[in-house]
């Protein structure tokens, strides 16, 4: 049953108008739907399940575990006369993420559901490395041409190719971003910022 949502208010409300609305807004189940063109396709094919990525992430954490746990008993894991030595927390620590590691993969491999339920999908994966692979590229960029210029590249990039916003924009705020990063490191407060070529063109 719908229930209209037209309610007349005196132009200064008083208690029973809101007990009005309050009761109205009660008694109807509002649900709002936004459409988004780009979302994944509820159909794609799935990439992992779920087990599989809880058993990977239990097994490079154990080997975490183990590479921290030998290094710490390398250091000292013991008592000496002055007190605990450098690695006798951080291996007990070790033993911890250890223990909880094994205890992960165990129940990882024993369950059932988990096995059929999908982690990610393809179209899913592919939304995460169009910002993964940027990202990463970004940092790449950066040790070569700079903060600046990376920043650019990327705010433009993004804002062009997955924001599909028009060129001129995506340029015009690119650029004024960078240029009030600019002004507030290297000008206002100074801070030493990966520079590459275009910077030391202009003595930066």
């Amino acid at each position: 049953m719908e229930i209209p949502l037209t309610l007349t208010l005196s132009p200064q409300p008083g208690r029973g108008d809101w007990l009005q609305l309050r009761s109205l807004m009660s008694q109807t189940d509002l649900e709002i739907v936004v459409d988004d063109p780009t979302a994944p396709e509820d159909n794609s094919p799935s990439v992992t399940s779920i087990r599989t990525v809880e058993i990977i992430v239990c097994l490079l954490l154990l080997a975490l575990a183990a590479i921290l746990g030998y290094d710490n008993w390398r250091s000292g894991a013991s008592w000496d006369s002055t007190g605990p030595e450098p690695g006798y927390f951080p291996f007990y620590l070790s033993l911890v993420l250890a223990g909880g590691s094994l205890y992960g993969l165990i129940s990882a491999l024993l369950a059932r559901r988990e096995a059929i339920e999908t982690f990610v999908t393809r179209a899913q994966a592919r939304r995460v490395m169009a910002v993964f692979v940027p990202t990463l590229l970004f940092c790449l960029v950066t040790q070569f041409l700079g903060l600046y210029v990376a920043s650019f590249l990327l705010i433009s990039g993004f804002m062009r190719l997955v924001g599909k916003i028009a060129l001129w924009k995506s340029l015009l705020t690119a650029l004024l971003f960078t240029a009030i990063m600019f002004v507030t490191f290297d000008i206002v407060f100074d801070v030493i910022m990966p520079k590459g070529p275009l910077e030391a063109a202009f003595g930066h």
